[in-house]
């Protein structure tokens, strides 16, 4: 599997910005797929993931009701909507695909996309 995400880029504070990563293969259906953000000297966080099934999502306490991910599978495609967003949100945005059941450990995911830049000015 093969992901590439995009959609980042320059934001006000309060503002929106919907991130999405393609995935490549037939079987994107049977990944959890999660997102993940990594600030300057921090190191990389969990910030929600998406069940092979759709409507199971999970999130960080820190993004919850500012957030939400969504799924395509038709398109192979996942979502991260992202709304309110703040200046602590400032990142660099992964994408990563886990056959079976979703985890927020990093290291539980098989494939990585590269990053995608967030930066939210005050």
């Amino acid at each position: 599997v093969q992901l590439q995400a995009s959609g980042g880029g320059l934001v006000q504070a309060g503002g929106s910005l919907r991130l999405s990563c393609l995935a490549s293969g037939r079987t994107f259906s049977t990944y959890a797929m999660g997102w993940f953000r990594q600030a300057p000297g921090k190191e990389r966080e969990f910030v929600g993931a998406i069940g092979w099934g759709r409507d199971n999502t999970y999130y960080v306490d820190s993004v919850k009701g500012r957030f939400t991910i969504s799924r395509n599978n038709a398109k192979n495609t996942v979502y991260l909507q992202m709304n309110s967003l703040k200046p602590e949100d400032t990142a660099v945005y992964y994408c990563a695909a886990r056959y079976g059941s979703w985890s927020s450990g990093p290291y539980d995911y098989d494939y990585w996309g590269r990053g995608t830049l967030v930066t939210v000015s005050s």
